[in-house]
């Protein structure tokens, strides 16, 4: 069988295109998987915060919970709809999500001065500043403790750093209607703004004062390095003072979002 040349050349040049709508599609499915949560705490804090457009709930759960959001969500006017858990599960990327399945209208992020003039009538206020938290998981479990403890507010970075996810959500079990994030553009710029606001920012690292000598009082702000290689460099230098956790066992450091509880509890003993 022979092939026409210009037909193979024609080929060869539209398959990048196809590979660039696969990827334009893959994209898209994960942008509509932003406008969801799911889980039963993380559905009800979101619907209490407003934010509900839809509750999917599937079509074999029959519970005490079911009734209670079916309720909840009347009475703020959303709508419901039973589906199969097939269709939860697509909705959700097979997350566990418990039957329950809220769209959402998108995360509203805090400008930094938003932020610091949403608190600036408090005292002694703690704020985290996550410096390029990748995995998810870590940020809810980090923002569950965060609602907690009583910290005031967590700033990420846009960029090379996740942001608040369907999982993010879940595994904070619904504290992200509860603390306030900022995304900025450049932590180096914003902690440079925040000491001439008079917040002490402190860094974490291996080597520092052993966080049981830590002075907590006034306004703080504590950074949490990332989970591979921990602060930058052009942070490290910005913060006035590094605290460690003592580690006598063999590992290395500890895992971010559990050092973050650490450090976020020894603020709040130290205050109460």
């Amino acid at each position: 069988m022979t092939h026409n040349k210009k037909e193979i050349k024609r080929q060869i040049k539209e398959r990048p295109n196809c590979k660039k709508r696969r990827s334009v599609a893959s994209q898209e499915e994960n942008a509509d998987l932003d406008d969801v949560v799911f889980g039963r705490h993380a559905v009800t804090e979101a619907l209490n915060a407003k934010r509900g457009n839809k509750l999917f709930l599937q079509e074999d759960l029959k519970s005490d919970r079911a009734e209670e959001l079916k309720t909840l969500a009347a009475s703020h006017a959303v709508a419901i709809k039973w589906v199969k858990k097939v269709k939860l599960d697509d909705m959700t990327n097979k997350e566990n999500h418990q039957g329950i399945v809220l769209k959402i209208t998108p995360y509203e992020y805090l400008e930094l001065d938003e932020l610091l003039a949403k608190t600036v009538n408090k005292n002694n206020r703690l704020f985290l500043i996550l410096d390029s938290i990748m995995d998810p998981h870590n940020l809810g479990s980090i923002m569950r403790t965060a609602d907690a403890t009583g910290v005031d507010g967590i700033i990420i970075p846009k960029h090379r750093a996740v942001g608040i996810t369907p999982v993010v959500v879940k595994t904070s079990t619904g504290a992200v209607e509860h603390v306030p994030v900022a995304r900025v553009t450049n932590l180096v710029q914003t902690v440079k703004k925040m000491k001439k606001q008079n917040i002490w920012v402190f860094g974490t690292d291996m080597k520092g004062t052993d966080y049981r000598q830590w002075n907590v009082s006034g306004d703080i702000a504590l950074v949490i390095g990332n989970e591979g290689k921990g602060m930058s460099q052009a942070l490290t230098k910005e913060v006035d003072e590094m605290v460690t956790i003592p580690i006598v066992g063999h590992v290395q450091s500890l895992n971010a979002s559990v050092a973050a509880s650490l450090l976020m509890y020894e603020v709040l003993r130290k205050r109460i």
